[in-house]
């Protein structure tokens, strides 16, 4: 189907409490520690609330990569050009990025999307452009319009609609954009109220003076533009950027099919954050997959009440977090589905001790 902004809100409900009771009564008769398996255990049975049955499955696993261009790169705030993000998107539809590389070990198959990058991609390239070029330098204007920002953020929730009707049950975030850690850290600055220089960090490897202009860039964009951080659309329009913007779109496509959806690192945290300030229950559907050492990175999942499966440092992008999860919640799904009771074994059932 294809989503209005209205139909798309009204279609996420929240995660169905019975199912995840369910679920835990399940993994409590496995014939093992109570709750051992950690966040493992917690994440099947946050995605038995997203599916509302405690039969937990998803079938085949996409990641969906947004890619755009930042109008902001003007300023100096990247260590490498716009023509970066061409490049890399075309190369992901030659399985030659990190994200491809991990992916074909997790068994997941990667989406690139053009949702607004310099120049016109191969066809492989998911085309939904929303303006050719990318968008505007956010220190003189807003990055882009309003109405843009709902093309993009209904362009991310249609694709998951489609990949639904593919077979498709778990999605993982990514991105691809040179710039978009400065609208990032813009976003999350306005919406946690923080300072700039809390939430902003180094991403590709700037130096110190490149991650000064960064911050000066970042907070000149903000007291220009003045977002409303009560408007999650407002400020995603004005000091965003369109893979952002249909990041929105996926985390809301993905409830409102009632998918479960991995977060990625601090770009996809922060589309992420955009989404649930938009619709609150989005945040009932969302998975951890890392934390990013990017300075905001674990600021972002404590505002949204999530837990990292994994800690490693990382900062790729790409959705590359995401996809080392998906193994992760495999061997999870495994022992939920396969394992047997204390029951069958004839093993007296552990209880919880005080």
């Amino acid at each position: 189907m294809e989503w209005t902004l209205e139909s798309l809100l009204a279609a996420v409900k929240p995660g169905d409490k019975g199912a995840a009771e369910a679920a835990w009564k399940h993994w409590d008769a496995i014939a093992k520690p109570l709750r051992s398996l950690g966040l493992l255990e917690e994440d099947i049975v946050r995605i038995a609330a997203m599916q509302g049955t405690p039969d937990v499955r998803w079938g085949k696993k996409a990641v969906v990569v947004m890619c755009a261009d930042n109008g902001v790169v003007e300023e100096g705030v990247t260590q490498t050009g716009q023509e970066v993000t061409a490049i890399v998107s075309e190369n992901m539809t030659r399985h030659d990025t990190s994200v491809c590389c991990m992916s074909s070990v997790a068994g997941a198959d990667v989406f690139p999307v053009d949702m607004g990058v310099c120049r016109a991609l191969v066809p492989e390239v998911l085309d939904r452009c929303i303006r050719r070029g990318g968008t505007s330098n956010m220190t003189k204007e807003p990055a882009m319009t309003r109405e843009e920002c709902v093309r993009a953020i209904l362009a991310g929730a249609n694709l998951v609609s489609d990949l639904k009707e593919q077979g498709y049950g778990l999605i993982a975030t990514g991105e691809m954009g040179i710039g978009n850690t400065t609208t990032s850290s813009a976003i999350v600055s306005v919406l946690l109220g923080c300072p700039v220089e809390e939430v902003t960090g180094r991403g590709a490897g700037l130096s110190t003076e490149g991650l000064a202009r960064k911050i000066s860039a970042i907070q000149r964009a903000v007291a220009l533009n003045r977002p409303d951080p009560a408007d999650a659309i407002d400020v995603v329009h004005k000091v965003g950027g369109f893979d952002i913007a249909g990041l929105m779109g996926v985390f809301l496509g993905c409830a409102a099919c009632r998918m479960p959806v991995l977060v990625d690192g601090f770009i996809s945290a922060a589309s992420a954050l955009a989404a649930v300030r938009l619709c609150p229950a989005v945040g009932d559907y969302l998975l951890a997959s890392h934390v990013s050492k990017e300075p905001a990175g674990e600021m972002i999942l404590k505002a949204l009440h999530l837990r990292p499966l994994i800690r490693a440092d990382m900062c790729l992008g790409e959705g590359s977090g995401a996809v080392a999860a998906m193994p992760l919640l495999e061997m999870g799904l495994a022992v939920y589905r396969s394992m047997t009771t204390f029951e069958a074994t004839h093993i007296e059932s552990y209880v919880p001790q005080s």
